[in-house]
């Protein structure tokens, strides 16, 4: 009898376990079946938006409330938008989203030695889009321009932005769509919505699990010749991710070429000039995309060697980068902690 009845005691508790087991799994079963997930899809800043999320509710109304509100912000394109006005010289006080983006903005210059500065827009506007403008660009007006370009150019004095030049110039495009899509997400997050991917021409946040229950899957383009995007993007790699953010720059589809090699449509805030190294994209994984995004563009800068240096010091940001090597042909290189993202499926 003394030993028959611990084992029948042992025995209770494992027949609750297992009932518990079974209770939730079924319950999480369940939950991913009759999950209701929205869509929505739009245009902004220059680019489409896809979101998904589990509600019962569409939310799209607030989620183009937000974005119109970035949009008054940071626009380069929007007459009225702060950052407009900020360029025109106007005495306008910055909104709440302009002073976070500027101020995340001077930390990752500060930490990548002005890889990063959106101060870049003059440069930007004297090379041309896909550096149209190339040929009557010389190095003498190259110098001028540098003269206001620099991240220590433009401050904050509370609400305002205080310039050493009235010709210095802000572009935040290479931190916009990322901020974009944290603005998303954190209204998603204040509505409860545990389980959702924002995606803003490339950029992403993802939460929870996506309508399948398992993490959602992101895929990084293959960066092919393709001007005219006929075919459609196919990923070099896909990586499976939640709780996350993620964020590639790299011109894809439009190349130069010099002596031969393919280099990726950058400029160099330091020198005024395209980049001329080995790496066409780099894709950055954070716990926010505004970051994300600022540190994938300034990798591009960097170029690979030391984007892999900043790297080892920052075990926080994980990185894919797709680089042409000495044999002229693509290879990837990745940080280890990205390593347990890729896709097995």
């Amino acid at each position: 009898m003394t030993q028959t009845a611990p084992r029948r005691k042992l025995r209770l508790w494992q027949l609750l376990f297992l009932l518990l087991l079974f209770a939730g799994t079924a319950l999480i079963l369940r939950r991913s079946s009759t999950r209701t997930f929205q869509e929505n899809e739009g245009f902004i800043f220059g680019t489409v938006y896809h979101i998904k999320y589990a509600h019962d509710k569409d939310l799209e109304p607030e989620i183009r409330e937000q974005l119109q509100r970035v949009d008054q912000s940071l626009s380069m394109f929007n007459e009225r938008s702060v950052i407009a006005r900020v360029n025109r010289g106007e005495d306008v006080a910055a909104d709440s989203m302009f002073v976070h983006v500027f101020r995340l903005a001077r930390k990752v210059s500060e930490q990548t030695g002005g890889a990063f500065d959106i101060t870049v827009a003059p440069l930007v506007q004297a090379w041309g889009f896909g550096f149209k403008n190339a040929e009557n660009v010389t190095p003498a007006m190259v110098d001028s321009l540098r003269a206001f370009v620099g991240y220590d150019k433009a401050r904050l004095d509370g609400q305002r932005v205080i310039k050493t030049d009235p010709r210095v110039m802000l572009d935040c495009s290479a931190i916009a769509k990322g901020y974009g899509v944290d603005v998303v997400a954190q209204l998603l997050d204040r509505h409860g919505v545990r389980d959702y991917m924002v995606e803003i021409g490339g950029e992403v946040v993802v939460r929870g699990t996506n309508p399948r229950g398992a993490k959602w899957s992101i895929g990084v383009s293959k960066p092919v010749d393709d001007s005219l995007s006929v075919a459609g993007p196919e990923p070099q790699v896909v990586l499976d991710v939640t709780d996350i953010a993620l964020a590639t720059s790299g011109n894809y589809r439009r190349f130069y070429y010099r002596d031969g090699r393919k280099y990726a449509h950058t400029i160099d805030p330091r020198t005024g000039y395209p980049v001329q190294h080995s790496l066409l994209s780099a894709s950055v994984l954070a716990s926010d995309c505004a970051s994300a995004d600022a540190y994938a563009t300034a990798f591009m800068v960097m170029g690979l060697e030391r984007a892999k240096a900043f790297l080892k010091k920052h075990p926080e940001i994980q990185a894919y980068f797709i680089y042409v090597g000495d044999d002229g042909r693509t290879h990837t290189w990745h940080t280890e902690g990205l390593s347990k993202y890729i896709s097995n499926g």
